[in-house]
């Protein structure tokens, strides 16, 4: 049923690659605005490379391919006032701000044998539990002068529900933002906000896809890649796939944002083939 969100106006953090181009062009495919934001920068101490400002565009570009409006915006989570100017900016275009997208995050997995350093720590909690709350922070104002209502969708992780070794930094923020999210689920009611989490498990983007965490799960191997890869992480899953495809994930954003959950708000929701279930 196309058309479900249109004349919405959706933010999504993380928007330049992996899940958070694929919930900007599924949400443009249903008929939304899309304010984009991403910090299009490496970060130093995140091990892989973070998205460009090249791939933005192809995020733009991919939402216009269906047809849909977007407005792209260089900023940090751990930016507020960055984030506020992208909002501002995306509300003074479209006229409105009914969706916000929680999706920026990071891992940086500690490696067999080593500490977690308190400055690894820190960046980690500060992108994915600080920014969380900063990108809230700088648009639910918007969704509330509205007077519509709307919907909040945070980025947690299988992670969030369950802990794992090696990324204790990484797990601990994702529970965090389970519990800030049921706050906000109980502050927001009020105004007709719904707020909700997503808990993937491994999803097939450049966050889980690189050599850090190859070596991670296949230690014993001098050089692993997706190959090696695979049968571990599929491990983890009581379904027999090694990792979910971020559409996947955008199937499960459209069904919080749209009418069919209409009344679904304070809820962590697995997206997670299983492995919850192992």
């Amino acid at each position: 049923m196309a058309g479900r969100l249109a004349g919405k106006v959706a933010y999504i953090t993380g928007a330049a690659r992996g899940q958070g181009r694929s919930h900007a062009v599924a949400l443009a495919a249903e008929g939304a605005h899309i304010i984009a934001v991403d910090a299009c920068t490496d970060i130093p101490g995140i091990p892989y490379p973070l998205a460009s400002a090249a791939e933005l565009e192809q995020t733009a570009a991919a939402v216009a391919a269906v047809g849909g409006q977007i407005s792209c915006h260089v900023a940090d989570v751990r930016d507020l006032a960055a984030l506020e100017k992208a909002a501002l900016a995306g509300v003074e275009r479209f006229g409105r701000l009914d969706i916000v997208i929680a999706n920026a995050g990071v891992n940086s997995p500690v490696m067999h044998g080593d500490h977690l350093g308190e400055e690894q720590w820190r960046l980690v909690i500060d992108i994915n539990l600080n920014g969380v709350w900063r990108t809230v922070r700088a648009t639910v104002e918007h969704i509330i002068a509205g007077g519509e209502g709307g919907s909040v969708v945070i980025t947690s992780s299988a992670a969030g529900l369950k802990g794992y070794p090696n990324i204790a930094h990484y797990s601990g923020a994702k529970h965090a933002v389970n519990g800030l999210m049921k706050s906000m689920a109980n502050e927001l009611a009020a105004h007709r906000i719904r707020v909700n989490s997503l808990n993937p498990t491994q999803v097939d983007t450049p966050m889980i896809m690189n050599d850090p965490m190859y070596r991670l799960f296949c230690p014993d191997l001098p050089s692993p890649g997706p190959v090696e890869f695979a049968p571990v992480s599929q491990a983890m899953n009581a379904l027999p796939v090694p990792w979910v495809q971020p559409i996947d994930v955008s199937n499960a954003v459209l069904f919080l944002v749209c009418d069919e959950g209409r009344f679904i708000t304070g809820v962590a929701l697995p997206v997670d083939a299983g492995t919850l279930v192992k």
